[in-house]
């Protein structure tokens, strides 16, 4: 994954390069020029959708959530096509392809489902079983991460030159 990332600038690169090869030295300057306009305008176009449809649902009450993941889908498909190169247009492409987008959703969050929940029932497996390793008598605990306690603020009666315990260095003991 880390080798695409650090790929993936010199293949666009490459792609506008073979473009100008095939046609002409203005053919890739004028189709990223044109891409960022597009891209440009469907961000516009989307933003103001979306808070017009953002104000119908404050209105009505309705939130609908298919609507604003599409708006979501146009506009990363509006970022990929403000990127210069081919490859990242042939990807906006695919996101604004509606039923094509809905599908590749559907394949890779399965995919992550099945992989999260995998994990999620190895990591709490694990988790139990070193809760109850090290819980007294073996029993099942679980730490939730809060603390309950009580405290004596001491700061007034240390500032004040306080009194038995305290002015000699020694903390207050609790009653």
């Amino acid at each position: 994954m880390r080798l695409l990332l650090l790929f993936y600038p010199w293949l666009e690169l490459l792609s506008l390069i073979q473009l100008g090869i095939e046609t002409s030295a203005m053919v890739p300057l004028l189709w990223v020029l044109a891409m960022f306009m597009l891209g440009a305008a469907l961000i516009k176009r989307v933003g103001t959708a979306s808070v017009l449809r953002l104000r119908e649902a404050q209105q009505s009450g309705v939130l609908q959530q298919s609507l604003f993941l599409d708006d979501v889908a146009v506009a990363v498909a509006a970022l990929l096509l403000m990127i210069p190169g081919l490859i990242s247009d042939f990807f906006a492409v695919v996101v604004l392809i509606g039923p094509l987008r809905r599908f590749l959703a559907r394949l890779l969050t399965g995919k992550l489902a099945s992989q999260s929940s995998a994990s999620s029932r190895h990591n709490s497996a694990s988790a139990s079983a070193s809760a109850s390793a090290s819980a007294p008598g073996g029993s099942n605990f679980r730490s939730s991460g809060v603390y309950e306690g009580e405290y004596q603020d001491i700061s007034e009666d240390l500032s004040q030159g306080g009194e038995g315990a305290a002015s000699q260095g020694e903390l207050p003991r609790d009653p």
